[in-house]
């Protein structure tokens, strides 16, 4: 069967493969199998799927991560013979026809995304039925649902549930490439009693690794514009923020590279279209987040580089495992940034649950007569939606609420926050952090340090990495490259794009906003200097509003940038034209800043006074403004500044004098973007023209 699945007559089994399917089909057994990305996971269950199919099983059903995965898992079975189905939330169109083919017993393996298991729908009408008549469950990329795990993924969760509910019969078989003891053991708790663990060898023979530390972000994008063409075939690179792949994606192209972004951003078409793109080599380099990960299958994938480090060797050893699969060699190089500690701590906080924000979520869903949507939910609580989405998640695992329809209600079931297990996974992060600070800085073998950092017991050095055999990369700079990424990553300008549509639900917390903003009281399209997580602004910018930072005047490198914006802004650098279309402004007026005053002031009379401009003072802070306290979401952003300015006499005195003309607002930081949309509007009010936002950076 394996040969017919391969198509080669001389086929053979690698070492650990026959013994899983063995005791999955001969002995009905749940099995951990933990083996190195490229060993063959998917042979051992298509394999065993059409073995207990012949005896008459139902058809194996595999939880699987994402979408990309489940692609290539979908023709891989196909190539293979095997009929495979997926169910997902970007194929809804084919539900019809899955389920037809699944009533016609014409489907040997269902592929589902861990999602599914959260639909209300999916579980009431289809889930059932599903594990009735499962022959074999699959969970993919098993790590997951381990606390340990390097990503903290509550659908995940649901599985272990899900093992319950099944016949003790039906067997399991959980796979993964990156587990250590701590996760295998937390695993094999979740499988029940009596689970078979095969662990083999994690080191791979293909990769060759190495770190190159460079000064800043302008060194390493130079480097790869230099030497991006001499790596091996085509790759990944990878980034840390969405932000840092879109810019690398942008330079690089725009230097002639043939190179795409992808990220969580990225529409899925677009993805689809990336992806292939890759695998036919019509590209040199995917520039991409975390969102491309797991499971992508590209077996000749020659190369992958880092710009920037994740947070854990587990997460590393996943993303560099995706090179050299299929291939003799394949290259790895890490060139990790200083900045990397802050990004690993903000998505650290930002993925995990709060107590008060989840009895709050609670409280109010209980409140409820009715079940609640998330956009119903969103100005009862102060989360934003991606925040509120994973922690009702969280909550919906743990019984404490459950989706109905489209809505949440309260399920009345008593709630802990399990303080001591979140202490747990937070302490457990850090020492993956400290871990791979260690794979940068160790003068030992890398491939021995990362497989020994995944307990695997025949970890030895590999002959071949940077610290094994010299460094096999160059690591110079070329002087002009440096200076043209320089010029690129001083690149000053993005869009503030103006809102148009007040949040739902305004009225519960006495705000009279409701559907859209009228015309006449909307801002223009402004602009930020960069975002906090740019490659070029971000550093000076996270330095500058740092919670430990003074509030000094604008930086001179930063007021220097700025009047460059200014300029390119009104040379017309979209396609509104100059200035957004609205023509040169005819004053500046900035808004007063609670914590960075002096910043803001320096910055708005500074470009007044460079663009011959009159500065025509600030906005007045209301009693209202200084007692109101701005929440997390959209809603109680726009509740805590909704009175929060005036126009004081001598600014309304001064307005009146440019009444009907462009107003240049200046402020620190964009976030929601609701202060400058009710400072604009305020301003509009007051006879203002068009009002032109301008500000230093944008937290997204």
């Amino acid at each position: 069967m394996l040969r017919s699945l391969v198509g080669r007559d001389d086929a053979a089994f690698h070492p650990g493969q026959f013994e899983a399917i063995e005791a999955l089909v001969a002995h009905g057994r749940r099995t951990l199998v933990v083996q190195r990305t490229g060993w063959g996971k998917s042979a051992v269950y298509f394999v065993a799927s059409l073995l207990l199919r012949s005896r008459g099983a139902g058809p194996t059903l595999i939880v699987s991560p994402l979408l990309a995965l489940m692609r290539d898992q979908v023709a891989a079975a196909a190539r293979a013979g095997v009929r495979a189905v997926a169910i997902n939330s970007a194929n809804r169109l084919e539900w019809d026809e899955v389920h037809a083919a699944l009533e016609a017993d014409a489907a040997d393996v269902v592929l589902i995304s861990p999602e599914r298991l959260t639909h209300p729908g999916f579980r009431e009408q289809h889930l059932p039925e599903l594990l009735a008549r499962t022959g074999l469950l699959v969970v993919d990329e098993a790590h997951c649902i381990s606390d340990w795990g390097h990503d903290f993924r509550p659908d995940y969760r649901r599985i272990a549930a899900l093992i319950g509910e099944l016949p003790a019969s039906v067997p399991v078989l959980a796979t993964t490439a990156t587990a250590n003891s701590r996760v295998v053991l937390d695993i094999e708790e979740q499988l029940g009693a009596g689970v078979l663990t095969l662990r083999g060898s994690l080191g791979r023979e293909s990769l060759r690794l190495g770190v190159l530390r460079l000064r800043d972000a302008g060194h390493r994008l130079a480097w790869l514009l230099g030497h991006l063409e001499d790596l091996p075939g085509s790759g990944i690179i990878y980034t840390l923020t969405v932000s840092a792949a879109e810019d690398t994606a942008r330079i690089l192209s725009e230097a002639g590279h043939a190179v795409l972004a992808y990220t969580g951003k990225t529409d899925t078409e677009d993805r689809e279209r990336a992806e292939q793109l890759l695998k036919d080599n019509q590209v040199k380099a995917l520039v991409a987040t975390s969102a491309l990960g797991m499971g992508f299958d590209k077996p000749d994938l020659g190369f992958v580089v880092h710009l920037g480090a994740p947070s854990s060797p587990v997460a590393y050893y996943q993303q560099v495992g995706r090179a050299g699969r299929g291939t003799a060699n394949a290259d790895v190089l890490l060139l990790p940034g200083p900045e990397d500690r802050d990004i690993w701590r903000y998505f650290a906080t930002a993925s995990m649950p709060d107590a008060a924000k989840a009895q709050s979520v609670i409280a109010a869903l209980g409140e409820a007569a009715r079940p609640l949507s998330t956009v119903a939910l969103e100005p009862l609580v102060e989360l934003r939606r991606t925040q509120l989405d994973l922690l009702l998640k969280v909550l919906a695992v743990d019984g404490a609420v459950e989706r109905l329809g489209s809505g949440w209600q309260a399920t009345g079931r008593p709630w802990e926050y399990d303080a001591e297990r979140y202490a747990r996974i937070a302490e457990a992060r850090v020492a993956e952090q400290d871990s791979m600070v260690v794979y940068e800085e160790t003068a030992g073998c890398r491939m021995e340090y990362l497989t020994s950092v995944l307990d695997d017991e025949t970890a030895a050095p590999c002959g071949r990495c940077d610290n094994c055999a010299g460094r096999w990369f160059p690591g110079s700079v070329d002087p002009s490259l440096l200076e043209s990424a320089g010029t690129q990553l001083r690149h000053a300008g993005v869009p503030i794009e103006p809102r148009a549509q007040w949040p739902s639900g305004m009225e519960k917390l006495g705000v009279a906003a409701k559907g859209r903003i009228p015309a006449d009281e909307q801002v223009a399209e402004g602009r930020v200097l960069g975002r906090l997580t740019d490659l070029g602004y971000g550093g000076p910018l996270r330095e500058l509003f740092s919670a430990a930072a003074e509030d000094t005047e604008v930086p001179p490198a930063l007021a220097r940038a700025c009047v460059s914006l200014l300029s390119a802004w009104a040379r017309g650098d979209s396609a509104a034209g100059p200035w957004s279309g609205a023509g040169r402004p005819a004053a500046v007026v900035s808004v007063p800043s609670l914590t960075r005053p002096r910043l803001v002031d320096s910055l708005a009379r500074g470009i007044a006074q460079v663009g011959q401009l009159p500065y025509v003072g600030a906005l007045e802070r209301t009693e209202a403004a200084r007692a109101g306290q701005a929440g997390g979401n959209s809603a109680f952003r726009l509740a805590g500044v909704w009175e929060a300015f005036d126009v004081g006499p001598a600014l309304r005195e001064q307005l009146a004098r440019v009444a009907g003309q462009p107003v240049l607002l200046v402020d620190d930081l964009v976030d929601t973007r609701w202060t400058i949309t009710v400072a604009g509007r305020l301003l509009r009010r007051h006879g203002a023209g068009v009002v032109l936002p301008l500000a230093l950076g944008q937290s997204g």
